[in-house]
């Protein structure tokens, strides 16, 4: 228990340090014009309350990915919880308040215009590419998932039954209306009541388990247990917890949906609350679901064993249950199941925003929207029929490579500007060698190599790529007077 609340003060306490100092850095502006108020056009650039901004951004990136990984990763022992802590305070905090206020300082713009703009037109046609990608594994997960909670949930606690298609169908379809219509009308009015929700899901969880008197809150783990690799079937930790453990620590995701909120967002002043803060609060979800992951099956061999009769969704479900009874258990399980849902849909908005961006295309009519959303939706909907485990497989690499990729646009900002590019460069460096290694080395998706020859072969490609970022970020200009070909109507 006090490992844990340990990890929970640093987390808060990394807000109102590091995170001031993040602030500082990047410099904001409190007179200027947020794009909410410049490019007003009543469907994505919306003006929002602090508070509701941020219910909203706290949902959008918090999908199932601070939930499954950290259950995954906690098969590596409380090492999990150490790198949540660290890598959510250094790398996904800073991460996403970069991604949002690069977006605010350049008219609401997407995550690959952004980084066209600091790392130049071959780096954002990579990024489009990626980011769609990533986007569509992303809704893919987001449905795939939800869908086998929701029909688990439902032929399990009532007399009805009903098909995983059926529930597929049907987010398929509130996507699809969720995507088109002004974000104020379903994302603004309902998203901060579920993020209410899920709140209250994640303390009520906490609480239940820490008075329950059934089970030992990692009381059974040493301090040297912090440090070592705990996984009972041996599977190696380097880098494959970086990789696990995604959206708890650092998600490229995020930087995809920080723009959504850019948009909507009244001053800059908020942006650490809304940015910075919302992954600090996704990451004391993570801290919560990765010590139920640790204290509930009593043993690393049970969680192991719990994963292996259904997925980290069985860990959910058993543990949702078994600490809050029928009732509560029901509202916990659904508050996991909202997660991934109000991710998914902001998924494929993203998509539709990034798509017309690069074609120009305005999204003020109906029509125009349809026409950027029904082929993603058509995509995602054949992409639904792979086996999960492998779409997750490619989603966990997808994802953190666009958070390198948006780390190094950051530094190359920061560098242009005469500013501490360290504060990005170094987790940059981290991760590029991370997502390297994890790729080289990997049997399934890579290249099968050595371990220790892909990590040394990572670490000179990270290098590599941040010397390529000084050099495109010297002798550019020095102001953000926004992104030049992007038309905001």
């Amino acid at each position: 228990m006090i490992w844990f609340l340990t990890c929970v003060a640093a987390l808060i306490g990394g807000y109102f340090i590091y995170g001031a100092f993040i602030e500082r850095i990047f410099g904001i502006n409190v007179k200027r014009q947020t794009p909410a108020y410049t490019q007003q056009d009543g469907v994505d650039y919306v003006p929002m309350s602090t508070k509701k901004v941020y219910l909203v951004q706290l949902l959008n990136i918090a999908g199932v990915g601070p939930i499954f990984g950290p259950i995954m990763g906690a098969l590596y022992g409380p090492a999990a919880m150490l790198w949540i802590v660290v890598g959510c305070i250094f790398a996904g905090a800073t991460h996403d308040y970069f991604s949002g206020m690069l977006s605010v300082r350049n008219g609401g713009a997407s995550v690959p215009s952004i980084t066209g703009k600091y790392l130049g037109n071959g780096a954002k046609h990579f990024m489009n590419i990626f980011a769609i990608v990533l986007l569509l594994l992303v809704g893919v997960v987001f449905v795939s998932a939800p869908a086998g909670m929701l029909t688990n949930l439902i032929n399990n606690q009532t007399s009805f039954h009903i098909s995983g298609t059926v529930m597929i169908v049907a987010i398929f379809a509130y996507y699809i209306l969720a995507t088109i219509v002004p974000v104020d009308k379903i994302i603004g009015r309902l998203y901060p009541f579920f993020g209410a929700l899920l709140i209250f899901m994640s303390v009520g969880l906490f609480i239940a388990i820490s008075v329950s008197g059934q089970h030992s809150v990692m009381s059974d783990f040493k301090v040297t247990d912090m440090f070592s690799n705990m996984n009972p079937k041996d599977m190696p930790l380097w880098p494959a917890l970086f990789i696990t453990i995604a959206c708890g620590a650092i998600s490229g995701f995020h930087a995809t949906q920080s723009p959504l909120m850019a948009r909507c967002m009244e001053n800059e002043k908020n942006g650490r609350f809304v940015f910075y803060g919302a992954m600090i609060g996704e990451g004391i979800i993570a801290l919560i679901w990765c010590m139920i992951a640790l204290s509930f099956f009593d043993s690393l061999d049970g969680l192991s064993e719990a994963i292996k009769n259904g997925g980290p969704g069985n860990v959910v479900y058993s543990s949702s249950f078994g600490l809050l009874g029928v009732f509560g258990g029901i509202l916990a399980f659904l508050g996991v199941v909202i997660l991934p849902i109000t991710s998914g849909d902001t998924a494929f908005r993203s998509s539709r925003l990034i798509l017309a961006e690069y074609f120009n295309m305005e999204q003020k009519t109906l029509k125009s929207r349809l026409m950027m959303a029904l082929p993603l939706f058509v995509l995602g909907g054949v992409l639904t029929q792979v086996d999960f485990g492998i779409i997750w497989r490619y989603f966990g690499f997808a994802n953190q490579s666009t958070a390198v990729i948006m780390l190094w646009t950051a530094s190359a900002y920061l560098i242009r500007h005469n500013k501490l590019h360290w504060v990005t460069s170094v987790p940059a460096l981290f991760m590029t060698t991370v997502c390297t290694s994890f790729i080289l080395s990997n049997n399934t998706l890579g290249f099968g190599l050595p371990m220790q020859l892909s990590t040394i072969l990572g670490f000179i490609f990270a290098v590599a790529v941040m010397g390529y970022v000084i050099k495109q970020s010297k002798g550019t200009e020095s102001e953000d007077m926004g992104i030049v070909g992007i038309k905001h109507e």
